[in-house]
């Protein structure tokens, strides 16, 4: 097994689950796709087993987010896209022109976060945190 499996199959054991085959997949996928839809991972999915269907998938999902091994961001307004849990922890800039991702440390937002909370007693969620905009390219191009 390697490592990330490893991994799962104590960290889903710990909560009283089996890492399943299905299971296993989904992870796979998500570790390999990195942020990837539910309609990316379970054509992913379908590469080993053809037979898993989209509401497996979703049903996956839920309980590998509920156990903290996936995390979900809303990178625009289609369906949320996952990764896994244990990467460096990042929020998503999303230029709406091209559809470009980047990441950033949180840090960077530290200043607009803290004064949030104290502020307005507000406590940002970065594991969610996606800001929408444009990237530098689009901006120079004048795309909108």
């Amino acid at each position: 097994m390697t490592a990330h499996v490893d991994d799962w199959h104590t960290r889903l054991r710990a909560s009283g689950h089996r890492l399943t085959p299905q299971r296993q997949l989904v992870l796979e996928a998500v570790a390999k796709l990195g942020h990837a839809t539910p309609e990316a991972i379970v054509h992913e999915v379908r590469q080993t087993a053809s037979a898993i269907n989209i509401s497996t998938v979703y049903r996956t999902l839920d309980l590998l987010e509920e156990l903290e091994l996936v995390s979900h961001a809303h990178l625009g307004h289609g369906a949320p896209t996952y990764h896994v849990t244990g990467v460096d922890p990042h929020v998503h800039l999303v230029c709406g022109s091209c559809g470009s991702i980047r990441e950033i440390s949180p840090d960077r937002l530290a200043a607009v976060v803290s004064e949030l909370r104290s502020e307005l007693g507000f406590v940002v969620d970065m594991a969610h945190l996606t800001l929408a905009g444009r990237c530098a390219e689009c901006t120079a191009l004048g795309r909108r």
